[in-house]
C-alpha cells in the first residue's frame, strides 16, 4: 500500500491511468549511474519499495550503493546483503532497508524475514534486490528497476516500470 502512495506522490504513475509507466535510460556509465540514484533521491519520498532486477553483476549493489553514497550514507557500509539477507542504513536524508532475494528459497522464507513491516513502513525506503525472484510478495505498487550490462564499454541500460 505505501509503494503505491509512493507513486502518487511521484506522479511516476496517475491514479486515473493505471497503465504502467515504463522510462528507459541507455548507456549509463559510473557517472550518469550516480546522477541517476541523486534523480530517484530527489523524485521519490520515503515509503517506497523498489524491486532490483539484473544478472549477476549487472550492478544492483552498485546502485543502492550509489542512493546511500547521495543520501549521505557510508558506502562502505553498503555492501550486497546476499548472506545477511537484511541491512538498515540510517542518515539524516533517508532510512534504507537493502534486501536481496538471491539465497532465498521460497516466497514464504521471504515473508518470514518480516518484509511486510519494511513496507509498511513510512519512513523509509525498502529496496530488494533479485526481486524478481519473490515477485509475488512485493507489494502490488513497486517500483522495478532492470538493469542491463551493454556488450560495450561498461555501460549500463536501466528501465524502470510500475508493474511487473
Amino acid at each position: 500500500m505505501l509503494a503505491m502512495k509512493c507513486i502518487a506522490r511521484s506522479q511516476i504513475i496517475n491514479e486515473q491511468s493505471p497503465a504502467p509507466l515504463i522510462t528507459k535510460y541507455e548507456h549509463l556509465d559510473i557517472e550518469r549511474l550516480e546522477q541517476f540514484a541523486q534523480q530517484l533521491l530527489d523524485r521519490l519520498p520515503s515509503g517506497c519499495v523498489i524491486g532490483l532486477v539484473g544478472t549477476l553483476g549487472a550492478g544492483k549493489t552498485r546502485l543502492v550503493q550509489a542512493i546511500a553514497a547521495k543520501a549521505g550514507i557510508d558506502v562502505a557500509e553498503v555492501t550486497s546483503p546476499t548472506f545477511t539477507l537484511l541491512q538498515t542504513h540510517t542518515s539524516e536524508r533517508i532510512v534504507l532497508h537493502h534486501l536481496d532475494a538471491y539465497r532465498i528459497h521460497d516466497e514464504d522464507e521471504f515473508i518470514e524475514l518480516g518484509v511486510e513491516e519494511l513496507f509498511d513502513d513510512d519512513s523509509a525506503w525498502t529496496i530488494v534486490e533479485w526481486a524478481d525472484l519473490v515477485s509475488g510478495s512485493m507489494p502490488k505498487q513497486t517500483i522495478w528497476i532492470e538493469i542491463e550490462l551493454e556488450p560495450e564499454n561498461d555501460w549500463r541500460t536501466i528501465t524502470v516500470k510500475t508493474t511487473r
